[in-house]
């Protein structure tokens, strides 16, 4: 028996970097008889806290659980600090709660300064760190990748970039999660690896640490039924909204 929508439990969704909804689509339609979700924009601001207050904002009202891949995931961990006592569980994938090293920053910034003149070749150079090499000429992954970032557009990809760069460093409020926290990585994440994710999931206590094979940073996309699964799991775990 279906669910009635005032008994689906919240869920909102953030993306990773120039991404949208159509990231998360998979995960939207194969929760949908669980899950009333909404996907937040992270497209407003140049830090993390304004993002974080801005999707707070733009919540449902009372409580929610939260999932956030990449950039989706340094934005819920600053919610954690604003306001975690409207977060019913936690799901970070393919993300870090490390700040950003010297050498990212570095690379962040050249490829802001060559988004001025070729954005296009800056996403299609994002292509193999975002999805696993089998899956490379999958034109139903790549060429979502590929329109989100074109949607988006230069001037979204430098303020998100530049609040990538300001991130904080989360692991020392990790501790301070309480809430069911589920911690999901493909194995050949080349962005955000096996060994930040097991970091986090030894930082938040009772969190659980689900690897998804043959799978990229972009997990949501590359193995979305695999991730799907693992959130109903996760979902199911979690008390009902107030």
């Amino acid at each position: 028996m279906s669910q009635k929508p005032e008994e689906l439990l919240p869920l909102v969704l953030l993306p990773g970097l120039v991404c949208d909804a159509r990231m998360w689509a998979p995960q939207v339609a194969g929760l949908a008889d669980i899950a009333s979700t909404s996907v937040g924009d992270l497209s407003v601001a140049d830090n993390m806290e304004a993002l974080a207050a801005s999707v707070l904002q733009r919540a449902p009202a009372g409580s929610f659980a939260l999932a956030g891949l990449s950039m989706g995931g340094y934005v819920a961990l600053e919610i954690m600090r604003q306001a975690p006592e409207r977060v019913l569980g936690l799901a970070l994938l393919d993300t870090t709660a490390r700040p950003d090293t010297p050498e990212s920053t570095g690379n962040r910034h050249k490829a802001m300064a060559r988004a001025e003149n070729d954005f296009t070749g800056v996403l299609t150079d994002l292509l193999p760190k975002l999805i696993h090499p089998d899956q490379l000429h999958d034109k139903s992954i790549t060429d979502v990748h590929m329109q989100m970032g074109a949607d988006a557009g230069k001037d979204v990809f430098k303020r998100q970039q530049t609040a990538i760069i300001g991130r904080i460093d989360s692991r020392p409020t990790l501790s301070r999660i309480r809430c069911p926290t589920l911690v999901l990585c493909g194995r050949e994440d080349l962005i955000t690896p096996v060994e930040v994710h097991e970091e986090m999931a030894a930082g938040i206590r009772g969190s659980t640490l689900q690897l998804i094979a043959r799978c990229g940073h972009l997990s949501t996309l590359g193995r979305p039924a695999d991730v799907t699964a693992a959130m109903r799991r996760w979902l199911s775990s979690l008390p009902a909204a107030d």
